[in-house]
């Protein structure tokens, strides 16, 4: 077959065969006014029963491209039609194949969908998990008044008191990190502590 309708083979025998001949015809290798083989020896050239050759000629006969004639056989009598005919089944092979790449890539972007769901599962598995396992940094803050400003972390005895761990107080937009047990507190401190 010519190079442009090798991709037929999702299409009926018989109009495979309706192709190739209308493609030979175009082609000027069957002239008008030649007659073709007859309907066994063209069975035998394309390996299919003479029913399906009597398909695909009679579909070549529908749209003018060949006339069985009795006593004769069949004959081609249009170049034109074979030309017209296969520039439709072109753009018809054209839909078909855009309907094919939209359907792969439906099937594509569900697998795709599908598999992002599947990510977004595990990072809100994850972020749960880490949530639960992590501890959560707390703070509070030593207030105007508070009965803990002047007074040094051993001595209010923060962590025996509240089973908690300091781990930075913040003082006038400053962190300081792990603060010495002998850290004295001042009103406006912002303790950071990690909870039980």
């Amino acid at each position: 077959m010519n190079g442009n309708y090798r991709d037929i083979t999702d299409i009926p025998r018989y109009e495979q065969i309706a192709v190739d001949l209308a493609t030979k015809i175009a082609q000027n290798e069957y002239k008008v006014g030649t007659k073709l083989y007859g309907r066994s020896t063209l069975a035998g050239q394309y390996n299919v029963s003479p029913e399906t050759i009597r398909r695909a000629v009679a579909l070549l006969q529908s749209i003018g491209i060949v006339e069985v004639v009795a006593g004769r056989g069949i004959m081609v009598v249009n170049r034109t039609a074979a030309l017209k005919y296969l520039e439709n089944f072109k753009h018809r092979r054209d839909i078909i194949q855009a309907q094919q790449e939209f359907s792969r890539l439906l099937e594509q972007r569900k697998e795709i969908d599908l598999a992002i769901e599947n990510q977004m599962k595990k990072i809100m598995n994850f972020s749960s998990y880490i949530s639960n396992v992590l501890p959560k940094v707390e703070e509070i803050k030593i207030k105007k008044g508070s009965s803990l400003a002047g007074k040094s972390l051993v001595s209010i005895n923060f962590r025996g008191e509240t089973d908690a761990t300091v781990v930075a107080i913040e003082r006038e937009g400053e962190e300081i990190f792990a603060p010495e047990s002998s850290f004295v507190l001042k009103e406006g401190d912002i303790l950071l502590y990690i909870g039980p």
